[in-house]
């Protein structure tokens, strides 16, 4: 396809390998994250433009090399006539115990692309009694992806496309466990075995990689939502909420016309949040996470500079024995 259908909206992501923290990190020259460049060229090929664009993709490009990944973006979309937003936004904000967040970039033609995505501030959520934490154990030299009360981001699986599910420290009975991939579609806001059909294209592999590449629907279903209203006569909800920002932002629009803006949010997701913990969310297919594998992850951890908290540690050398078996060696 040479040019674009004659449409409103346009959607569009480009692969996340090259910008996230945990993937190459090669920026926007990787070999997947310049296929963006594609969509530009169809815009340019395209005699009438779409009045929206939504692009979308980690919210580590904000930080990678000074955020150029996302500079460069916004900056062929101005050149194109497009006045544009963006904002990062946390699955966890729309009713999903999934620590989720991406950044998603509203850009307009014909409307202020600011009062789509943007709608105002409210209190940061404060975890009282949490009772279930979510981390990656397969991880541990650099981090853990460590979530209160939540998974971290679902993932499509490893670089060897073998699933690799988050695990969860069950505080109130000192066990680990990991979500089924039924669990990871409702922590991904899908209904009950949405991916099933993929199962004859890579088994469960091909499900894993299906929620982990996906966009939160709660997500997509908001701004679709704010994206039918008028929005050239709505005004900018909680806009002294806002925080004038240097360096460091989630939030900022720019155009043509426009000298680029940037903000800092406290909460990243809508004025009226519906927050979900894990200990309200049901798991169907859970299993016991495997001795090896907590094993394994026990000592990357010990053995780095990473902190920790001392109950989870302690937990998991008695999950895993590890503890004993060190005594065992010294005697």
């Amino acid at each position: 396809m040479n040019v674009l259908p004659n449409c409103d909206v346009v959607t569009a992501g480009w692969p996340c390998q090259d910008l996230s923290q945990a993937g190459k990190v090669a920026g926007m020259k990787g070999s997947q994250s310049n296929i963006i460049s594609h969509l530009f060229r169809l815009l340019d090929s395209t005699r009438t433009k779409p009045k929206y664009l939504i692009l979308e993709n980690v919210a580590f490009a904000l930080h990678l090399r000074g955020g150029e990944a996302i500079k460069d973006v916004t900056v062929e979309l101005s050149k194109r006539g497009y006045y544009w937003a963006y904002r990062v936004l946390d699955s966890r904000e729309f009713g999903l115990p999934q620590r989720r967040r991406r950044i998603f970039i509203v850009a307009s033609r014909v409307d202020d692309a600011m009062s789509v995505i943007f709608d105002g501030d409210s209190q940061p959520l404060i975890e009282e009694f949490p009772s279930f934490f979510g981390f990656y154990w397969t991880e541990g030299n650099r981090g853990i992806g460590w979530t209160v009360e939540a998974v971290p981001p679902l993932k499509g699986g490893s670089g060897f496309s073998i699933p690799s599910p988050p695990a969860v420290w069950d505080q109130r009975n000192a066990t680990f466990f990991i979500p089924g991939i039924r669990d990871a579609e409702k922590l991904q806001g899908f209904s009950l075995d949405w991916t099933k059909a993929a199962e004859g294209f890579g088994g469960e592999r091909g499900r894993w990689r299906l929620v982990g590449n996906a966009v939160s629907p709660p997500v997509a279903r908001w701004i679709g939502k704010r994206l039918k209203q008028d929005h050239r006569k709505v005004l900018l909800d909680g806009e002294k909420a806002l925080k004038p920002a240097g360096g460091r932002h989630n939030m900022a629009s720019g155009g043509p016309k426009k000298v680029p803006e940037y903000w800092l949010t406290a909460v990243e997701g809508p004025k009226k949040p519906r927050r979900s913990n894990i200990s309200n969310f049901y798991f169907r297919d859970k299993k016991a996470l495997s001795l090896r594998a907590a094993s394994g992850f026990t000592n990357r951890l010990i053995n780095s500079s990473l902190r920790w908290d001392p109950e989870f540690m302690k937990d998991l050398r008695a999950y895993t024995g590890i503890d004993q078996i060190i005594e065992d060696k010294v005697a």
